[in-house]
């Protein structure tokens, strides 16, 4: 059975790396495109939102509808999209330069709508394949996620270092061979049948009106927020407002948050139970490294608290998925799409409001004062207002952590939901 489905999975981990790659690329270039095209911080945000925006959309669509769709078909044309998406991505700014926000935008609609796919379908499809233990499977899925964010740092800072940021097209262009190395996979592969939830047993209609599914998604929001925040800033903080060289602050800054973040699952992966208390602390250990992070006046101190909140995060998302599958085990992909649905909410909200946060301090004539006399720049001022405000979401999820980990076992519950 375990080498019946090996070649299914190994697509399936080669489109959450793929995932992983979209959903960090812009980032790591927001200062490349500020300089080249004079984007703003709050535009640069936007490119998040709009990321995470279209995985929502793909999320509530397939909440709904996913009993209209071909699923193991659909399963096999997801990383086929994200390679379009990444050659539009990389090769409209190229050609058309004065259009350059416009290629960002188009090709990040087009890969996010991949990525929205591969987290409802994917996740599901690892669960629907027989395993001893589901709950280190469904870890491992994604600790693969965190590895592949770092071989994409690793691999942009190289490239970025040696050959220069004018021309990164080539580097967004070059990562487009992760989701073709997918689509092959997938060629010819068996995808296990994944039911939707109107065949589940239990009604879409029924599951909305219970609070235990409101408060997974809550957590799942927060959890997203406070992951993809300082995923999607710290590349741009460390260098700018921490002053922190590019190629060392993407390194020992955005590659060991990664680390953290792989190490982090792929502990639980393999000795990791009692997910309530693990989800409580991991919040409480991001609110604390967001805080360091913010208001450390040592830059090294600063840089390692951002990646420290790698590790504190790295149970927050996929942590939520394993207690609303617990409590709903026959949601089918409603479950799992209603969930990533929260997340790419958390996700959307976090990065663009630093961006926001950050550009109205930044412009703000007595904000520019205050940066003076803490010999600062507003730009810097701006960033570490916008770091505060992150830290918002882990601090009020030690709250929902906190009644999830307190609250009945997920077991006592799924035999009152079944």
């Amino acid at each position: 059975m375990k080498q019946r489905y090996t070649r299914v999975k190994l697509a399936c981990y080669s489109t959450n790396i793929t995932m992983s790659v979209v959903g960090n690329l812009s980032p790591l270039l927001f200062l490349t495109f500020r300089l080249l095209y004079g984007i703003s911080y709050s535009l640069l945000g936007l490119l998040v939102l709009i990321n995470f925006s279209t995985q929502l959309l793909i999320d509530l669509i397939f909440s709904f509808f996913s009993h209209k769709f071909n699923i193991p078909l659909t399963v096999r044309l997801t990383p086929a999209l994200a390679v379009v998406g990444l050659c539009i991505y990389a090769l409209f700014p190229y050609f058309w330069p004065q259009y350059a926000y416009l290629g960002l935008v188009l090709g990040t609609v087009i890969f996010s709508s991949s990525s929205g796919l591969a987290e409802v379908l994917i996740s599901p499809t690892i669960a629907a394949i027989p395993a001893e233990n589901p709950e280190h499977e469904m870890s491992k899925l994604h600790s693969i996620y965190a590895w592949g964010v770092v071989f994409m740092i690793a691999v942009s800072t190289v490239y970025l270092l040696l050959i220069g940021n004018k021309h990164w097209h080539w580097l967004a262009l070059g990562f487009a061979a992760v989701p073709l190395m997918a689509s092959i996979l997938f060629a010819g592969t068996e995808v296990p049948q994944v039911e939707a939830a109107e065949k589940g047993g239990v009604g879409i209609v029924e599951m909305i009106k219970k609070p235990a599914l409101w408060l997974c998604v809550f957590a799942i929001f927060l959890g997203g927020a406070a992951e993809c925040t300082m995923a999607q800033w710290c590349s741009g903080y460390l260098e700018q407002a921490l002053g922190i060289p590019k190629v060392w602050g993407d390194l020992f800054g955005v590659a060991l948050f990664a680390v953290m973040m792989g190490l982090g699952r792929s502990l639980y992966a393999k000795i990791g139970k009692n997910i309530g208390k693990i989800l409580f602390f991991g919040a409480v250990g991001a609110t604390l490294c967001y805080l360091t992070a913010a208001i450390s006046p040592v830059p090294v101190l600063g840089l390692f608290a951002c990646a420290l909140t790698g590790f504190c995060t790295s149970m927050l998302w996929p942590g939520s998925l394993i207690v609303s599958a617990d409590r709903f085990p026959k949601g089918g992909v409603f479950i799992y799409a209603i969930m990533a649905a929260g997340g790419d909410l958390g996700a959307s909200v976090g990065p663009q409001l630093v961006g926001v946060i950050t550009d109205a301090v930044a412009a703000n004539p007595t904000a520019a004062s205050l940066a003076a006399r803490l010999t600062l720049n507003p730009d810097q001022l701006g960033m570490k207002a916008g770091m505060l405000v992150g830290m918002l979401f882990p601090l009020v999820a030690i709250l929902v952590y906190l009644t999830i980990w307190k609250g009945r076992r997920p077991a006592e519950i799924s035999a009152q939901e079944s």
